[in-house]
């Protein structure tokens, strides 16, 4: 008998229900508050104790539980799995009110919208998000693209969010190339066009990177007021020149917007 009851309890620890009782039994220690003993354990799980204590067993050589004179608490891989779901589900919930902000600016403009964020090179980002106008003559972009920093809007929004002394350090290393015949390469200027941009919230350019290509940006933050990325609206010159005001207090608008969705709160002005 002494042998017998080990085993079904090890078969109880591999079986499909198993992975139900120890969901049962974190959440009756994460529910108490004080520490449970075995038998209250198998008493709340209607299971036998032998089950109980080989999950038990398991959960403490994995640091999900505590185990002390006969009484159970949670483990700190109970709490970091628990910080782990909260921090997935807040992503999750971004993403979510992020891309419905993108869906609404779409809507708004007429035109294509992206999020983009900066690359580790701390050079480049790269459009991860994508709502392409549906208008015949429009801006493409494929998710995934890659574009220097001094000569987008979105760029330059990112680089206008950082701190003075970082945009410096950024353009006193910059080789900056003429990917059209308008790009702009001079660094003095480009420093001029990021503090506008600081200045005003809203990033725009226009025949930088492709002939008649425009992009009006500002950024994304978090509820901690980390950068997340850049909102952008990207639209034919031909259109841009006529609405250059208007796309960019709708840019400026619903950034505002996703950011307090995401719990920002912008500093007071004095």
């Amino acid at each position: 008998m002494s042998r017998t009851k080990p085993a079904k309890a090890e078969r109880a620890f591999h079986s499909p229900q198993s992975v139900t009782r120890v969901i049962q039994i974190l959440e009756a220690l994460s529910g108490s508050e004080t520490a449970l003993g075995l038998a209250q354990l198998a008493r709340q799980l209607a299971a036998p104790k032998s089950s109980v204590a080989a999950l038990l067993r398991g959960l403490a050589e994995a640091d999900f539980v505590l185990a002390g004179e006969g009484l159970y608490r949670l483990g700190p891989a109970a709490y970091g799995l628990g910080s782990a779901l909260l921090q997935a589900r807040q992503r999750l919930q971004s993403s979510t009110l992020i891309r419905e902000g993108l869906q609404r600016l779409a809507q708004r403009s007429g035109e294509t919208v992206l999020l983009a964020v900066g690359d580790q090179d701390g050079q480049t980002l790269s459009y991860v998000e994508v709502i392409e106008s549906r208008k015949v003559v429009r801006f493409a972009v494929a998710l995934g693209d890659r574009r220097p920093l001094y000569c987008t809007a979105g760029g330059r929004a990112l680089l206008a969010a950082q701190a003075p002394e970082a945009v410096q350090r950024y353009l006193k290393t910059l080789r900056p190339k003429a990917l059209c015949p308008h790009t702009e390469t001079d660094k003095r200027r480009l420093a001029e066009a990021i503090a506008e941009a600081r200045r005003s919230g809203v990033a725009q350019t226009e025949d930088q990177t492709a002939e008649g290509a425009t992009g009006t940006a500002a950024v994304l933050r978090d509820a901690g007021g980390a950068v997340l990325g850049a909102l952008i609206v990207a639209a034919p010159g031909s259109r841009l020149r006529d609405r250059r005001g208007e796309l960019a207090q709708l840019v400026r608008e619903e950034a505002a917007v996703i950011s307090r969705s995401l719990g920002y709160r912008a500093p007071r002005q004095p």
